[in-house]
């Protein structure tokens, strides 16, 4: 009787972890040490797919013959790539430029298997912002500290107020790891989430 893969999440992300607990699977975290930088004249959704990439080969190259989970989320804002901002100033001004527009999360995932193949997909989400005040801005940025999260947006926080409309085909996608499009894909690695899926 073959034993299950070891199943590993290639993320140093809280938010990623928690979702994944949700499909109740073993698994193990390992943060990948990549250059997370865009190339020159790369797409927001060209680099979520590229980092996803590189973050499981990362893990997989230091762990053979696991099954491996690498995700990475990029916001796009009228074609430029927005990532975390860091500290509240730079929380500030994100919200800012990003108030009353419309905006794109794009979060990849790739998982390789225990034989190195790999699968990747990447789920967007559109989000329509409010227009909003310097201070609620402001307000935000002091309650939620959001200085970790692409674009500054905690969306399964107190982010979700800031917003008029939210699009996608899987609700957990904006939070870090698509776990609809991801319970199919550890299928096909061999991990099943539950028996049949």
């Amino acid at each position: 009787m073959n034993s299950k893969p070891t199943l590993i999440l290639g993320s140093s992300s809280p938010y990623r972890k928690e979702l994944l607990e949700r499909l109740h699977v073993d698994f193990i975290t390992d943060s990948p040490s990549v250059d997370e930088s865009a190339l020159k004249e790369e797409t927001p959704f060209d680099l979520s797919l590229r980092l996803s990439k590189l973050k499981a080969r990362a893990v997989a190259l230091k762990h053979p013959g696991a099954v491996v989970i690498g995700s990475d989320q990029v916001l796009n804002l009228d074609g430029k790539c927005l990532g975390k901002p860091g500290n509240r100033e730079n929380c500030i001004k994100q919200l800012t430029e990003m108030s009353g527009k419309k905006l794109v999360f794009h979060t990849a995932v790739t998982v390789i298997d225990i034989n190195g193949n790999e699968q990747s997909v990447v789920v967007d989400t559109v989000i329509h912002m409010r227009e909003l005040e310097k201070e609620t801005i402001e307000a935000y940025a002091d309650l939620e500290k959001p200085f970790n999260c692409a674009g500054s947006a905690k969306l399964e926080k107190m982010g979700i107020a800031l917003i008029s409309k939210f699009q996608s085909d899987d609700p957990t996608a904006i939070i870090g790891l698509p776990l609809i499009e991801l319970t199919s894909m550890l299928s096909k690695a061999g991990v099943q989430v539950l028996p049949g899926l």
